[in-house]
């Protein structure tokens, strides 16, 4: 049996193994175990999970995605993000949709000092799903902005993904910071379009609330500071190369433990809970990257990467249409994987034949963030819809599962129109980076 026919089998048994439920990570260093044994030798392959568990563990580079996990859970805890939800409520909460709105560009701040895709869906599920539902939104429309939100995460630094690809492809971090800001803008005012055009097609989906004076709209910035304070230090940080990412993770994570402690809005069993929960995400994401990094070795003695971008690379077509099918596959895998694991897997395969068809990495790298973001809300996998899920139980009562991925439809097509323009406009992306280097 040839090696790439053992790699396709083992891309098949993955894949079903997935649909029972089991962890990710396990997973693909259980595949991967056995086929780089059936290929090269059974002490290889048991010679290969302590080294790669070894290799990320110990890796500088990511030492900052459980400082970053912690700001996110720090300010989760101190009532940053329902404070966030506030503002966003008193601006936009008296239009058709306006709440759903409101969560929307409180899930694109809470971004600013989370990282996380998941952690912002539920962070804003818990504070705005309660808020819809007595405002009588539609299950379809609410959830699905939660869920649809929460993508925002991974889009606006600091983001586990740009952190995790930075690291596999030897990218600046801190460039990949600055290039998501404007696309996470962007990605934020085409869901508030989305959200306008679906209540004014379907004005009982998102009734108007409550109305509010200026007065009461521009006190409630003052609820905004912490989160531009702390965004400005580690971004400002970051662009005036006075920090490295790991030492801006670090430096967030203390401006936002000095100003909860200093407003008295972090309790000890706050504190407590956002250190189990970011002990809890790190142990996650870390065995993501191990497990993914035994199942790329498997796969490249198999060489089915090489010959996927042999066979991609080998058509006579633009480099646009290229592209485009790469993306289309990053599509269709995040419909199936984990965001960050489907990244980790496939960046090294894509990387050195998207570098030869001449474009930038930075920008890769953002497109890539998008793309995967529609997997974290897609059929089957959608992480996002399944937290949604698990918090509406418990907030707002039962919702169904189709109901939510039925209410990201509109989102996704955003996000699509998105990924189009900044494909059309790269500075978009790139202006920030460029300016900064």
């Amino acid at each position: 049996m040839s090696p790439t026919l053992i790699g396709i089998i083992g891309i098949v048994i993955m894949i079903a193994i997935f649909l029972t439920r089991m962890p990710v990570a396990y997973v693909m260093a259980m595949v991967g175990v056995v086929g780089f044994s059936i290929v090269i030798s059974g002490t290889g392959g048991l010679n290969l999970i302590p080294r790669a568990v070894y290799d990320v563990f110990t890796s500088y580079g990511l030492t900052t995605i459980p400082l970053f996990i912690l700001m996110g859970q720090l300010a989760f805890n101190s009532g940053i993000s329902k404070r966030l939800y506030n503002t966003g409520y008193k601006f936009l909460g008296s239009t058709r949709g306006g709440l759903a709105m409101a969560t929307v560009s409180a899930c694109s701040a809470f971004g600013a000092v989370c990282g996380s895709s998941p952690a912002t869906a539920a962070t804003m599920a818990t504070v705005g799903l309660p808020e819809m539902k007595r405002y009588n939104y539609a299950d379809e429309l609410a959830t699905g902005a939660v869920a649809s939100g929460g993508g925002l995460g991974m889009i606006m630094p600091p983001s586990v993904v740009l952190i995790v690809y930075g690291v596999l492809t030897g990218q600046s971090i801190g460039a990949l910071f600055v290039a998501g800001i404007f696309p996470a803008i962007l990605v934020t005012v085409l869901f508030i379009i989305s959200i306008y055009i679906k209540c004014s097609l379907a004005p009982e989906q998102g009734p108007p609330g409550e109305k509010f004076s200026w007065k009461e709209k521009i006190k409630s910035l003052s609820d905004t500071v912490e989160t531009i304070a702390v965004f400005i230090l580690v971004i400002g940080g970051l662009f005036a190369g006075i920090f490295t990412p790991t030492e801006a993770a670090a430096v967030g994570c203390f401006g936002v433990l000095t100003v909860s402690l200093f407003q008295r809005q972090l309790t000890w069993k706050g504190f407590v809970k956002s250190l189990y929960e970011t002990l809890n995400t790190s142990c996650m994401v870390m065995m993501l990257i191990a497990g993914a990094t035994v199942f790329g070795k498997f796969l490249a003695v198999t060489r089915i990467p090489f010959n996927i971008a042999a066979w991609v690379g080998g058509f006579d077509l633009p480099p646009p249409i290229i592209m485009a099918i790469i993306i289309f596959i990053y599509f269709i895998g995040g419909c199936f994987m984990d965001a960050l694991a489907f990244v980790t897997l496939t960046v090294p395969i894509f990387f050195p034949l998207v570098m030869g068809l001449g474009y930038d990495p930075i920008w890769f790298g953002i497109i890539i963030v998008m793309v995967t973001e529609m997997g974290v809300i897609t059929p089957p996998v959608g992480i996002n819809v399944y937290v949604v899920f698990g918090v509406a139980r418990s907030v707002i009562g039962e919702v169904p599962l189709e109901s939510i991925f039925k209410g990201i439809f509109p989102f996704l097509i955003a996000v699509i129109v998105g990924i189009i323009i900044l494909m059309m406009f790269p500075q978009i992306i790139l202006f920030l980076p460029h300016l900064m280097y």
